[in-house]
């Protein structure tokens, strides 16, 4: 038994990526299986978890059909452009169609060097393994279109980083490793030929719809709009924080990519930053929007040889169709969060949610619990009945959250509550990968104990469901247990 591998990308020309096999590593050891995902991807979870299936996804043997290889991708970090970045530390094995008939990469992150390693040791600590498979499979859970996680290993030797501590692999799954980053690589060279192969590649690979037009650049670069509008207004609805929205950290395919110094608001505040290296907020909750935008400009860019031979009317082209993602990411945010207040988007219902999230600002009151404790409220006209005492204990401001509440009944006044409540419940979880419970599952694990990530991860797969032997999990962090920054893997 093994993967049944078909690989497309390593039958591309050879300036597309290096070939370079897994470094073994000495006592590899399962610590968690994606069982669903692994019979999502028609391999059977039982090899997967015997000695030889471990040896594959740790890199120590070469699974049959694997043609293991390092992809090349540039990259703006911070706003500066990267010309040469790839895969410094993760190697992909090979690519699987799945049973819903979906071609999916399968990559192990932390497999050792590659020729992108730039001087690092091509390793990941277990840490941010740990925290990537429960963030990952929490977003899948969540419905937000993401890369998964098949399975995560300790390494059994350590890596060094400010200290000896232990080191693990993740295995990756996604519909594409495709970045803006990788355009980037081939445009920054002036490789039109290559940069024409990258992106009839990319149309045949994930864009059927493109595949059908007569222009079909210019609808490749629609549909990567699109789908990042409706990706960040996803990422937002959660009050989830990427922290590093490099164009090498976007996906082509839509999917949320690389969790490094990621992190799920407590309090909520419009401009908070979790990620230790983003010292100049670029990447802000609240900016998350406008990257997007500039982050797809540097993508149209790299389109423009192959939307028009004038470079005046491919400019001209190519930035007609960037003026559509303000309105279509604005939309998608209005009708994700008028959704968390049980109401339909308009200019009433929206200047609700605009006035909720001032007075929860000034409050700093839990982003998740606020919106989670939101529907009881519509069940009671007083503000202290027993069923909206929790929501309302979220505020110092009684007096505006009061008048709110009353605001937010009079629209609901011609509404079907029960609807409206079903609605509210469907858009607001009640559980989130909580920062300081990740950092409560990583210190465990680095004292060998697995249990804690192990309860997380089985609560996070249920995150709309009321469970009451797991509702510590839905509370706020204590002022010591707060995480005030987030750090990024490598």
């Amino acid at each position: 038994m093994t993967f049944p591998f078909d690989n497309t990308w390593a039958r591309l020309p050879e300036a597309f990526f290096r070939r370079v096999d897994p470094t073994p590593v000495r006592a590899p050891r399962l610590l968690q299986l994606n069982d669903d995902l692994a019979e999502q991807l028609r391999t059977d979870p039982e090899w997967l978890a015997s000695d030889d299936g471990v040896a594959v996804l740790a890199g120590n043997r070469r699974a049959d059909g694997a043609e293991p290889l390092a992809m090349v991708y540039a990259g703006h970090q911070f706003g500066s452009f990267v010309p040469q970045l790839g895969d410094g530390r993760a190697i992909l094995l090979g690519e699987i169609t799945d049973t819903a008939g979906v071609r999916r990469d399968v990559q192990l992150k932390g497999s050792g060097p590659t020729p992108f390693s730039r001087q690092g040791d091509g390793r990941s600590a277990l840490g941010p393994v740990l925290r990537e498979y429960l963030v990952s499979e929490a977003m899948a859970a969540l419905g937000v279109p993401t890369t998964r996680s098949l399975a995560a290993l300790a390494t059994g030797e350590p890596v060094m980083r400010e200290g000896p501590i232990p080191g693990g692999i993740l295995v990756r799954v996604a519909r594409s490793h495709i970045r803006v980053g990788t355009f980037e690589w081939f445009a920054a060279r002036r490789d039109h030929e290559n940069l024409k192969i990258l992106a009839d590649y990319t149309i045949r690979r994930l864009d059927p719809e493109a595949a059908r037009s007569d222009r079909p650049y210019h609808a490749l670069l629609e549909g990567v709009v699109r789908r990042q509008a409706e990706l960040i207004a996803h990422w937002m609805q959660f009050g989830f924080i990427h922290g590093v929205m490099n164009t090498d950290n976007m996906a082509i395919s839509g999917e949320t990519i690389d969790y490094g110094p990621c992190a799920f608001m407590d309090g909520w505040h419009p401009e908070k930053v979790f990620s230790s290296i983003d010292h100049s907020g670029r990447y802000a909750f609240a900016r998350q929007g406008s990257i997007g935008l500039w982050n797809l400009t540097r993508f149209a860019e790299t389109l423009l040889p192959l939307l028009h031979e004038s470079e005046e009317r491919a400019i001209a082209e190519a930035t007609e169709i960037l003026e559509s993602y303000p309105e279509q990411h604005t939309s998608a945010l209005r009708r994700r969060l008028t959704a968390k207040i049980g109401l339909t988007p308009s200019e009433s219902s929206w200047e609700l949610v605009q006035q909720l999230l001032q007075i929860m600002a000034d409050d700093q009151a839990d982003f998740t619990l606020t919106f989670r404790h939101l529907p009881a409220a519509l069940d009671s006209e007083q503000d202290s009945d027993a069923d909206v005492l929790p929501f309302m204990r979220l505020f110092d401001s009684q007096d505006r959250i009061e008048q709110w509440l009353v605001r937010w009944r009079q629209q609901h006044a011609d509404t079907d509550r029960s609807q409206a409540q079903d609605r509210m419940r469907r858009h607001n979880p009640v559980f989130i990968p909580r920062n300081h419970r990740i950092e409560q599952v990583i210190q465990a694990a680095y004292a060998g104990d697995l249990t804690p990530f192990r309860k997380l991860h089985g609560v996070l797969q249920r995150p709309y469901e009321q469970q009451p032997d797991c509702s510590e999990y839905e509370q706020a962090p204590q002022p010591h247990e707060i995480v005030r920054a987030t750090f990024c893997g490598t």
